[in-house]
């Protein structure tokens, strides 16, 4: 099977990786807010790219609140007009991306910037959205878990305790999928700021299933791209948006 995670409007690249007999694991992150790279992304052409340099300065320099701050002013100074052009915005970008799996064997789950209703809305025909559960692929027993832990109140945001309980409910699996790491400091933060995004009921699971991989994404340039919790080799599979490669198990 092949796995991507954290595709951000990557469409071109997506299609490119999802051609072949493979079944294509798809952990989340599909549409792309703010690429803090370039800073393109739906908030520069909604809102503006001074609007979206403002808020990377503010985050850098004072941390998420001070930039969230920012977001809820704009927000309340233009709410009807941002809230209409957001939501267009935020279904061009997903049926942009979900076309580009048209014909793949493909599961998908959600990240944290995902909307979870849209993305599985516009999934093409044949391709299945998980939200948490278990899948057989090639032979293997898959456990998927979406949602991420940023606390910001989106809505792909699940809490330690729902992670917990979708965890528990797979039973033991050869693969766990995950949009979020486990809760182990060089691989739940970037190497550039940011904050720890790791599970620690992840943690628990690796320590109690004991399954002999965990795969997932959500921090773009981890501090360490693998790790070993026990028996379990623990991998990042890379920022797809930025390149475009996704990562072949066996």
């Amino acid at each position: 099977m092949r796995l991507v995670a954290d595709v951000h409007g990557a469409s071109s690249a997506l299609r490119r990786v999802a051609v072949g007999a493979r079944p294509l694991l798809v952990l989340g992150d599909l549409i792309n807010f703010i690429d803090y790279r370039s800073f393109e992304g739906i908030v520069a052409d909604v809102s503006g790219k001074e609007f979206v340099t403002e808020m990377v300065r503010l985050r850098r320099a004072e941390g998420f609140a001070a930039a969230g701050r920012l977001w809820h002013r704009e927000q309340a100074r233009r709410k009807e007009e941002l809230s209409s052009c957001y939501e267009s915005a935020i279904e061009a970008a997903y049926i942009d991306v979900c076309a580009a799996l048209k014909g793949a064997d493909a599961y998908v789950t959600y990240g944290n910037v995902d909307r979870p209703d849209l993305l599985e809305r516009h999934l093409p025909p044949g391709v299945v959205f998980v939200e948490a559960g278990v899948i057989d692929v090639d032979g293997l027993t898959v456990g998927i878990v979406g949602g991420g832990l940023t606390s910001i109140g989106i809505p792909g945001e699940i809490t330690e305790d729902e992670m917990a309980d979708r965890l528990n409910g797979l039973g033991p699996v050869d693969v766990l999928c995950t949009h979020v790491p486990p809760a182990i400091g060089p691989l739940a933060q970037d190497v550039i700021g940011g904050r720890q995004k790791g599970s620690a009921a992840i943690v628990d699971y690796l320590e109690r299933a004991r399954p002999g991989f965990h795969y997932f994404g959500d921090v773009h340039q981890p501090r360490a791209t693998s790790w070993r919790v026990g028996g379990t080799l623990c991998r990042n599979l890379g920022y797809f948006r930025a390149t475009g490669r996704g990562f072949d198990h066996g």
